[in-house]
């Protein structure tokens, strides 16, 4: 994993190469990075180039500009855009989205993530009936929300998360909500109120393995995390979860951490290839083959994990409502689901 490329402002100093492989193919680097002063050392490869299989398919989005107008004119975000993810386009176009709620502004500085860092404003009251009549325009009897990091409330908030839930699922209507949470810092009574509210699905992403936690995650705890889904699978009926690959993890880590999430009844994991969003995110150390996504969904669901959707351009609530629905009704729980591998 490293923090920046060559043209960001990053120092790089080259201190070894690793024994037993190509000399060129393998550098380990030291990092310092001025904005958030951090030291660790990684190995990256060299000569890294995108291979044509973490490229966005291109597709039709003949629905997505409306998509956005509806979003902008009642002022709701959603992480699509604010993370730039790879598949919006695909998303939009099937008139999908996932909401961000809580403002725009995250208090953690988590070195993968595009979303702005800085302090929030306080919460918007008019919000959670934003999201909830979005929705409704939009059509979705599937609603996935989430949220910046809010370190600054008490309750990391929960309890607007508790409100868009209420909105949503608001005068009888059928309408299944996935939430994807942050660790509220480990306050318990918070995700309480989050599962409280009644949503189908609550996914909480661990994101990598914990050896790059202190770079990709500063601020989380990975253990912390593992038991926030522990204690949600007891009184929600999907738990999920997600990491990004090719920051730097070795192979024997990720199959770590699958044991632990199926250990902790974790029902299903998402798993993609981490691309770089801006230069000042952590940079790309591999790129991952698309047999290599293939051996670890079928590895995750023999540990146990129901559902595994594992491709180079996987994100979290990719095909969300498919997920739940294969859950659900206990269909084809027996084998993998890859994607974006074409």
């Amino acid at each position: 994993m490293i923090l920046g490329e060559r043209s960001s402002p990053v120092n790089q100093h080259v201190t070894g190469r690793e024994g037993g492989r190509n000399p060129l193919s393998v550098l380990t680097v030291s990092l310092i990075s001025p904005k958030v002063k951090r030291f660790f050392t990684i190995e990256k490869e060299a000569d890294l180039r995108k291979p044509r299989w973490v490229f966005p398919r291109t597709m039709s989005i003949a629905g997505g500009h409306d998509v956005r107008k509806l979003l902008r004119d009642h002022g709701v975000s959603t992480v699509c855009e604010s993370a730039r993810c790879p598949n919006r386009g695909e998303c939009f176009g099937e008139r999908t989205a996932t909401f961000l709620i809580l403002g725009r502004s995250c208090t953690r500085r988590c070195g993968f993530c595009a979303v702005h860092k800085g302090v929030p404003g306080a919460p918007d009251r008019s919000e959670p009936e934003a999201v909830a009549e979005a929705a409704r325009r939009l059509g979705l009897n599937y609603v996935v929300v989430t949220s910046v990091t809010r370190d600054d409330l008490a309750d990391g908030g929960a309890e607007t998360f508790a409100e868009v839930i209420g909105q949503v699922k608001g005068g009888g209507r059928s309408t299944r909500v996935e939430v994807l949470v942050p660790d509220f810092a480990g306050v318990e009574s918070s995700l309480d109120r989050v599962t409280a509210a009644g949503p189908e699905v609550l996914n909480h992403n661990v994101e990598t393995v914990p050896r790059l936690y202190r770079a990709v995650r500063p601020g989380a705890d990975y253990r912390r995390s593992v038991n926030l889904l522990r204690r949600a699978g007891r009184a929600v009926g999907v738990t999920k979860s997600g990491m990004m690959l090719g920051l730097g993890e070795k192979r024997e880590e990720v199959l770590e951490v699958m044991k632990d999430l199926a250990g902790a009844g974790c029902r299903s994991l998402t798993l993609g290839q981490y691309l770089q969003p801006t230069r000042e995110n952590l940079a790309v150390a591999r790129y991952l083959e698309p047999e290599e996504y293939e051996e670890f969904a079928l590895v995750g669901m023999e540990l146990g994990i129901e559902r595994v959707v594992a491709g180079p351009l996987v994100r979290s609530s990719y095909r969300a409502r498919e997920i739940y629905d294969d859950l659900t009704a206990k269909r084809d729980v027996a084998r993998p689901e890859l994607a974006g591998t074409e």
